[in-house]
């Protein structure tokens, strides 16, 4: 998983070229006035996702991972936590859905505040729970881009260190090259991204 602001996308255009093409989209891209709904971006291999939804509480959320894709979460406007862990440290309460390309689990994890500005890269390892109300239920713009892994596409995924004074991981981007671990899953898509298409 990698937490950081979108000015920064650029130490990012290493895990891969379909990465790359995801963050020039939404660098290059005015969100503001774009209505909600799927944009294509290369295909099916990239395609972005406009939400517009109010935060909901922990209770009503559930953690969730994918095989198939690795989701770029950007917050366009508003405030939310999200949830972040590992596959292997969660319990799989319903069995992967190929066609929602999703896997429904429970457990324990860590918790991030993300706002405007900032993105959240969830890899095909890393279980997610997004779109929590911090207190209040409030208005959230996010965009969801989901770029597609697999064995035909080189991919790398940077190791986290998590911040003791922030409680918000940071990618050990200087060192990326030289510390790649391949972690993601060669050959297999919040309001959750899934239940809105």
């Amino acid at each position: 998983m990698i937490f950081d602001q979108l000015k920064n996308a650029h130490l990012y255009f290493v895990i891969s070229d379909r990465v790359k093409k995801a963050f020039d989209y939404l660098v290059s891209t005015d969100f503001e006035n774009l209505e909600p709904g799927k944009y294509e971006i290369d295909g099916e291999n990239i395609y972005a996702i406009v939400q517009e939804y109010d935060t909901r509480p922990l209770t009503s959320s559930r953690w969730e991972a994918h095989k198939k894709y690795l989701d770029i979460q950007y917050m366009v406007n508003g405030k939310e936590k999200m949830g972040y862990s590992h596959k292997n440290k969660m319990i799989v309460t319903h069995e992967y859905n190929e066609g929602k390309d999703a896997l429904y689990l429970k457990g324990d994890g860590n918790f991030l505040i993300a706002e405007a500005g900032y993105f959240a890269i969830f890899f095909p390892s890393d279980v997610h729970m997004p779109c929590i109300a911090l207190n209040l239920s409030t208005p959230v713009k996010k965009v969801v881009v989901k770029v597609r892994v697999d064995s035909t596409e080189p991919m790398i995924e940077p190791t986290i260190e998590q911040s003791n004074e922030t409680e918000q991981p940071v990618a050990e981007t200087e060192s990326v090259v030289e510390e790649i671990k391949n972690e993601v899953e060669p050959t297999d898509k919040g309001t959750s991204e899934e239940e809105q298409f």
